[in-house]
């Protein structure tokens, strides 16, 4: 089944205490565009996550939103800059000696001074890329459910514009049958009424309604139509990305339609031709929104 361009993804994964958060917003584009914001502390997996949302997302503009917290000890060290700390230390009792203050110096005092505690991070990085990539999995899972949800509502809207339109082309049959006939009558009438006679040359006749049947005759982009129409329904069924070959299919079928128009000087059938187009342009609409 078809899917939408439009959809909403989250999840949140949280092992040994390190936390991840995803969030995927998609939205209708012309092509696949993927816009990642993440910490930069894991910022060297931001190529692995954009392949991974790609493995189900085929086309749509979409923002994704990561946050991730590392609460673990593991991983984790704490380490002291002895010579940083000792220089601290050297120029406070200088200042106190020059000043004649008390160097009364805490332990705790030099540690708050920058850089003398630092924490080092040796996360396995193979470990938190898996895990990111789970979380970043779920995601995408309700973010196609979601897409899959709103592409089956727009296919049964699509059917029923179909089905409106192939009742359009069944009248414009019918009376397009009628055209030639009525031409016949016309013609015969018009040449009796030049001539003032009822002798009419019966050959010279058939051969201006063989002219005419050909110009006015919407048999082929009726049936270019309805197999265009054919097509666009197969598609409708696909699990593949279809927007564009839709929207293809439908200028075809614009295409046709006005021809059908221009060919047939008959009002029911303008009539006909006027609402396959109105419904035309709304499957248009409908199809800029599929992946």
């Amino acid at each position: 089944m078809i899917k939408s361009m439009t959809g909403y993804g989250k999840s949140n994964l949280t092992v040994n205490l390190r936390e991840y958060q995803v969030e995927i917003k998609s939205i209708n584009h012309r092509y696949s565009d993927v816009n990642i914001k993440m910490p930069r502390t894991i910022s060297y997996l931001e190529e692995d996550v954009k392949k991974e949302i790609l493995k189900k997302v085929s086309r749509g503009k979409l923002d994704v939103f990561i946050t991730y917290e590392n609460n673990s000890k593991e991983g984790n060290e704490v380490k002291i800059n002895t010579e940083l700390a000792k220089l601290y230390i050297q120029q406070l009792r200088q200042l106190a000696n020059e000043e004649n203050l008390r160097a009364n110096i805490e332990v705790t005092d030099i540690a708050r001074f920058p850089d003398v505690l630092t924490i080092k991070s040796n996360n396995d990085d193979e470990k938190i890329k898996q895990e990111l990539l789970e979380a970043v999995s779920q995601a995408v899972l309700q973010l196609v459910n979601m897409r899959e949800e709103e592409g089956t509502k727009i296919s049964q809207d699509l059917q029923s514009r179909l089905c409106n339109i192939e009742a359009k082309i069944v009248e414009i049959s019918k009376f397009s049958t009628g055209l030639i006939e009525d031409y016949v009558v016309k013609l015969e009438d018009r040449i009796k009424e030049i001539l003032k006679t009822e002798d009419i040359d019966k050959s010279r006749l058939a051969q201006e309604v063989v002219i005419y049947a050909d110009k006015c005759s919407v048999e082929e982009e009726i049936t270019r139509l309805n197999s265009h129409i054919s097509q666009f329904k197969q598609l409708l069924e696909s699990n593949q990305a279809v927007g564009k070959k839709l929207d293809f299919l439908i200028q075809e079928m614009n295409r046709e339609t006005n021809t059908i128009g221009s060919k047939a000087n008959n009002l029911d059938i303008t009539n006909n031709v006027v609402d396959i187009k109105t419904e035309l342009e709304n499957i248009r609409e409908q199809i800029q929104n599929i992946e």
